[in-house]
C-alpha cells in the first residue's frame, strides 16, 4: 500500500468534506500538523469540527482557519491566545466544548482504544458535568465523559519511515500519538521521512498500522508562541 504522497493537499485529496470532524495534534505551536492545516484551508471545507489542545494564534495554525471561518465548533482546553477565536464565540459564529485538559487528552485515548466512555472525577460539581452521567463508585462521584473518534486526524511526527511508523521529539508529543489512533483516516506530515527499517523498534511510538497517509514536510516552520527574553548584560 503507498501511503506517501507528493504534497499536504494530494495527501487531503478525495477525504476532505464539509461537516468532518478534523483532530489536529500539536501543544499550543509546537508539533502542529501546519501544511496540513493550510491544505485543510485550501480545500475549501466548511462547517468543520475540530479537535485540538488549543486553536492556534492570530494567523498561524488553526487560527488560519478561524480567518475563514471554516471551524463551527471547537473541542478544546485552552483557547487563550487567539483574540479571532474570542472574537467569534462571543459573537456566537463559533460553538466551542471545553475540556479539562487531562479528560480531552482521556477522551481522545478513549476513542483510539475503542472505548466509548469513561469515568472522572474531574469536572464533578462544575458546569463541567452539567447535562452528563454522575455516577458514585465507592462512595465518590465521577461525571462519563465520551470517547472522541474523528473522521480525519492530522498528525505532525519528527520522524517516520514509508510504512507510518513515527517517532515525535519532545514537547511536538503532546496530542499527537493519542490523535494518531483516534482517527478513521491518519494523515501524517513528517520532518524526517526514511525507509523501512532504519527506525530503530523500540523508539517507534505510533505503529504504521494507524497511518493511512504520509506527506514529507522537510523544513518544518518552528514557531515560537511567546519570546521571552532577558536584558543583554552590558560589560
Amino acid at each position: 500500500m503507498q501511503k506517501v504522497y507528493s504534497d499536504a493537499t494530494s495527501a487531503l485529496a478525495g477525504l476532505v468534506k464539509d461537516g468532518m470532524t478534523i483532530m489536529c495534534g500539536g501543544f499550543g505551536l509546537c508539533g502542529i500538523p501546519e501544511a496540513l492545516i493550510e491544505a485543510l484551508k485550501e480545500s475549501g471545507a466548511k462547517n468543520l469540527t475540530v479537535v485540538s489542545n488549543n486553536a492556534g494564534v492570530d494567523g498561524i495554525g488553526l487560527g488560519r482557519l478561524l480567518e475563514t471561518k471554516q471551524i463551527a465548533k471547537m473541542i478544546s482546553s485552552y483557547v487563550g491566545e487567539n483574540k479571532l477565536f474570542a472574537q467569534q464565540y462571543l459573537s456566537g459564529e463559533l460553538q466551542l466544548e471545553f475540556n479539562p485538559q487531562g479528560t480531552l487528552a482521556e477522551r481522545i485515548r478513549a476513542g483510539g482504544a475503542g472505548i466509548p466512555a469513561f469515568f472522572t472525577k474531574t469536572g464533578v460539581g462544575t458546569l463541567i458535568a452539567e447535562g452528563k452521567e454522575v455516577r458514585a463508585f465507592d462512595g465518590e462521584e465521577y461525571v462519563m465523559e465520551r470517547g472522541i473518534v474523528a473522521d480525519i486526524s492530522l498528525v505532525h511526527a519528527w520522524k517516520g519511515d514509508t510504512e507510518g511508523n513515527l517517532i515525535y521529539r519532545k514537547t511536538a508529543r503532546n496530542f499527537n500519538p493519542m490523535m494518531a489512533t483516534a482517527g478513521k483516516v491518519t494523515i501524517v506530515e513528517v520532518e524526517n521521512l526514511v525507509e523501512p527499517g532504519q527506525l530503530d523498534p523500540d523508539a517507534i511510538i505510533t505503529p504504521g498500522v494507524f497511518v493511512q497517509r504520509i506527506v514529507h514536510v522537510p523544513n518544518a516552520t518552528k514557531h515560537i508562541e511567546q519570546r521571552t527574553t532577558r536584558k543583554r548584560e552590558t560589560a
